[in-house]
């Protein structure tokens, strides 16, 4: 009994002499857009994302996180099950580079190589900031959007409507979990949902504006105006001025779902 109880002193003291001190890693997934275009929340077309990391363990449970990540974005009316919104017609992709620090809470304590200590639940919460771009296609050719202007804006018909920028903050907030494969190797699973305080992710929030696209010279309508109002495509055209196109009372969002192996960092407490 003595021993044992020796024995198990002297594993205690090792297990706390070990200090988890962080971890740097990287993951692959898939990303997901919600905004004008995709109001029901669908979850039908996820694009690619992948991320690297940096966390610093300040104790067994809390943790800080360097963050950057990449996800193609993108979405369709023509996915919608709204009428309303397929003769509507539009559609985006983009490409978002992200860079943040979230602060990581485990819910069990996490010392890699110890068995019954290696694997917790999670939760993360920060602030990033973040680049896109969105563009579409007609007659096979790519047009960035927000040099079209597609709402008005730049145009003198609309002086309030100004270009929007192409950087914007989130709020990431995930949850996780992450398994020790072994004291120097961890497997994790992260889904991440960030609101943003932008709503031209998609290039879509106000309403029409017909007459801020002049004819070209031929008489051919620019593509400025065939992408702001894609509704001659199934029907009639609907973007009469002052039309709704979009809802400017609620930003873009957008979400991914990686999974990814860590590195763990480590160090030991010196015996007092």
């Amino acid at each position: 009994m003595l021993a044992l109880t020796v024995y198990t002193g002297k594993a205690q003291a090792q297990m706390d002499s070990y200090i988890h001190s962080g971890e740097f890693g990287f993951s692959v997934g898939t990303g997901h857009y919600f905004g004008d275009l995709n109001t029901s929340a669908a979850l039908d077309r996820p694009k690619l994302a992948a991320g690297i990391f940096f966390r610093k363990q300040i104790s067994n449970y809390i943790g800080v996180r360097l963050h950057a990540n990449y996800a193609q974005l993108g979405y369709s009316d023509v996915f919608s099950k709204n009428e309303t919104q397929r003769r509507r017609n539009l559609s985006f992709n983009s490409n978002v580079y992200e860079l943040g620090v979230s602060g990581d809470f485990n819910f069990f304590k996490f010392n890699p190589g110890w068995e019954g200590y290696n694997f917790t639940p999670y939760v993360s919460l920060g602030v990033s900031m973040f680049t896109f771009d969105p563009f579409a296609y007609l007659g096979g050719e790519r047009y960035f959007l927000r040099e079209l202007g597609t709402e008005g804006q730049g145009s003198s018909l609309y002086p309030d409507r100004q270009p929007y920028s192409t950087t914007a903050f989130a709020i990431p907030l995930g949850v996780g979990v992450k398994y020790a494969l072994n004291e120097k190797m961890n497997f994790f699973a992260e889904l991440s949902y960030r609101f943003t305080n932008t709503d031209y992710l998609d290039d879509v929030s106000t309403t029409y504006a017909p007459d801020a696209f002049p004819l070209l010279p031929n008489g051919n309508p620019s593509p400025a105006q065939l992408l702001s109002d894609r509704s001659y495509e199934t029907g009639p055209l609907i973007g009469t001025k002052g039309r709704q196109r979009g809802n400017s009372l609620q930003n873009d969002a957008f979400a991914t779902l990686q999974f990814g192996v860590s590195f763990n960092l480590s160090s030991y407490k010196c015996p007092r």
